[in-house]
């Protein structure tokens, strides 16, 4: 308001500005007006200006709707600010997509670890909802870390919980539960665990057609990373349903026609490499042979991934390929290559990525050539 203000105070304050007095000029000249009529055209042309100033200061405040996506770009929410959700997982509530991730804002305070969530109908305009974590270390670890979180609706007790990478000094590989009533709501840390008694980094979620939720963890002592089931209230893992031997993180997972595929990348830290998929008939395996989603010289074209997204449309079922383009020297301007997969007979290619369009109802995707 003192904005709007000021722009009121500073047109009446000028006699004749410069843009007023080009226009008052030129419409007396056209219509030969008298005094009275000039001085009413002067009070609309400022009152026009007055509003003008106003929309603008409103279109300043939001971000005007996408109509596609932008891999790697700039991604504005409802407020203009850059998406800061990265090593997230989306779930939908009835309509409407949910993404959680963590949020590297640059006003957050260095001791808490940040969650944030946002939602949307069409997976590419999104309104930020809440930083639905704001934690303290529960522990009391060494330069600790809360990393890739992911949240699942338990249909049972009507919770959201939220599976998380808790850590220090990369030693202590726990996981770490939060809980909450409401998927946007305030999730209350409940407690830290190693899954299956296993040392556990990174983290990835599944919920199968059916309905069960998965927990994918890598473990670096065992060479490789597990599925695991949880437990029927979520707050446990229940049971080991694979391990897979290879040594890779960043694990997703993906049913579609009749088939798994999983997508995980190399141990290579922040530093981008070649991430491979694998396929199965059953979560517990045999997994084929790991391959390159991408040319391997382009090392994922810079990503990591973290989700695979499955969109089942009217016309078609759409998979899409979520990943990371870390910035760890500026974590705040962390980047997203996301990508419908070409997939589908045991194969998977992730696109050069390029501008594409999603139809929400319908599944289909449009990559738009260069």
């Amino acid at each position: 308001m003192r904005k709007i203000m000021h722009l009121v105070d500073w047109r009446n304050s000028l006699e004749k500005p410069m843009f007023y007095h080009c226009i008052s000029r030129m419409v007396e000249r056209r219509f030969a007006l008298g005094g009275d009529v000039k001085e009413k055209l002067g009070l609309f042309v400022r009152a026009a200006l007055v509003a003008v100033s106003f929309l603008c200061l409103l279109s300043g405040n939001a971000s005007a709707e996408l109509d596609k996506f932008k891999p790697m770009a700039v991604w504005p929410d409802d407020r203009g600010k850059h998406i800061l959700a990265s090593g997230g997982g989306i779930i939908k509530v009835d309509d409407t997509y949910f993404w959680f991730g963590q949020d590297f804002s640059q006003d957050n305070k260095p001791d808490l670890r940040y969650v944030s969530c946002y939602s949307s109908k069409d997976l590419l305009n999104w309104k930020f909802r809440n930083q639905v974590v704001k934690c303290a270390d529960p522990v009391g670890l060494p330069n600790w870390v809360l990393e890739r979180p992911k949240v699942y609706f338990n249909a049972t007790t009507k919770k959201y919980v939220m599976y998380a990478h808790i850590d220090g000094n990369y030693a202590y590989a726990n996981v770490a539960v939060f809980t909450s009533d409401t998927v946007d709501g305030d999730y209350k840390y409940l407690r830290d665990f190693r899954p299956l008694g296993k040392e556990s980094r990174d983290i990835g979620q599944f919920v199968d057609d059916d309905g069960s939720a998965y927990l994918i963890f890598e473990c670096r002592p065992t060479g490789g990373f597990y599925i695991a089931k949880l437990s029927e209230d979520y707050l446990d893992v229940e049971k080991e349903v694979c391990f897979v031997k290879a040594p890779l993180e960043g694990g997703s997972l993906v049913h579609y026609e009749g088939l798994y595929y999983q997508i995980a990348s190399g141990l290579t830290g922040w530093a981008p490499n070649p991430n491979k998929y694998s396929t199965a008939k059953s979560l517990e395996g045999p997994w084929t042979e790991f391959k390159d989603i991408a040319p391997p010289e382009t090392n994922t074209y810079g990503s990591q991934s973290t989700f695979m997204l499955k969109v089942v449309g009217s016309k078609k079922t759409s998979v899409i390929f979520m990943a990371d383009v870390w910035r760890p020297d500026a974590q705040w301007d962390t980047r997203y290559l996301w990508m419908p997969l070409e997939i589908g007979d045991g194969k998977i290619r992730l696109p050069e990525p390029k501008e594409w369009t999603l139809d929400i109802k319908t599944g289909e995707t449009v990559v738009i050539p260069r």
